[in-house]
């Protein structure tokens, strides 16, 4: 059940991450987008990552190339029919999953194994909307893929070893560390790191330190990169938000509970990096 071709479907900033890493291992790549604007948009992210790796010196000049040579966009998802594999990186909406994995079953080969890259959504409903559910895998990549080494790989109960392996393999191979797991809401990354970001939003509403005295604590005590209240800026609070509603209405648990600042927050529409607003100031370089 080797993997030789591969279809993303999505090309946002997952999705292009996902083609590039899979395109620049080797992997003919084809990706999906649902209009030419998005699909141009989408393909020349990635062209711009690679360039600037090149203009840095930190990327051989024929990786835009080999990309190049071994991706394609497309608006159809008919041009995905002949995937070994394909990634679904879609908005988290079960509807649109569901009539999306519809139509790709009805047009990929019998062999494809389907995977869902969804950080909080269950694997094993994902799969009811399939016919083949021993096809059927999550591949959680993080932000920014080309970079992040860590995929989750996660199967249901009726995934099969073959379609599991199959996937590890692939991942193996396009330079990721396969963590593997089962099927449960927020899997290992996020059912570790959300009660934990959540927290940090408690300990900052409830005035007990600041929001800087938060961070450096976090990243000079325990050694992380950047600290609670910046990340969640960086996912998103929104995302954020989304992702501890899901978790808590899974495991009715209050540490996945969101705060009731996320919440105004989200509200107000401070989502952090992605609308220049949210703990921090992101007009500023660097944040304030």
């Amino acid at each position: 059940m080797a993997i030789r071709k591969v279809g993303v479907v999505g090309c946002g900033l997952m999705g292009s991450g996902i083609a590039q890493v899979s395109a620049q291992a080797g992997f003919p790549t084809v990706v999906r987008e649902i209009s030419p604007n998005a699909l141009e948009k989408g393909l020349g992210s990635i062209y711009k990552f690679i360039q600037g790796g090149i203009d840095k010196g930190k990327v051989p000049p024929y990786e835009l190339d080999k990309v190049k040579k071994n991706l394609t966009g497309t608006t159809e998802l008919k041009d995905l029919a002949d995937c070994d594999l394909v990634i679904e990186v879609a908005p988290e909406n079960l509807t649109l999953k569901k009539e999306l994995f519809g139509t790709l079953e009805a047009l990929c080969k019998k062999e494809t194994i389907f995977a869902s890259n969804t950080s909080s959504l269950s694997i094993t409903e994902l799969a009811t909307f399939a016919k083949r559910p021993e096809r059927f895998i999550g591949l959680h990549f993080f932000n920014p893929v080309p970079l992040m080494k860590l995929v989750e790989v996660v199967r249901t109960l009726s995934t099969s070893d073959a379609a599991y392996e199959a996937a590890a393999d692939w991942c193996k191979a396009i330079g990721k560390t396969a963590v593997r797991t089962g099927d449960s809401t927020g899997f290992v990354v996020n059912r570790l790191l959300v009660p934990y970001m959540l927290d940090a939003i408690r300990v900052f509403e409830q005035g007990l330190a600041s929001r800087d005295d938060i961070d450096n604590a976090m990243k000079l005590g325990c050694g992380y990169p950047m600290g609670p209240l910046f990340l969640t800026d960086y996912v998103g609070l929104d995302t954020t938000y989304a992702i501890a509603e899901i978790m808590f209405d899974e495991f009715k648990e209050t540490r996945f509970a969101p705060p009731p600042l996320l919440k105004r927050m989200v509200l107000a529409g401070r989502f952090g990096r992605k609308s220049g607003r949210g703990f921090y100031d992101w007009s500023t370089n660097p944040p304030s």
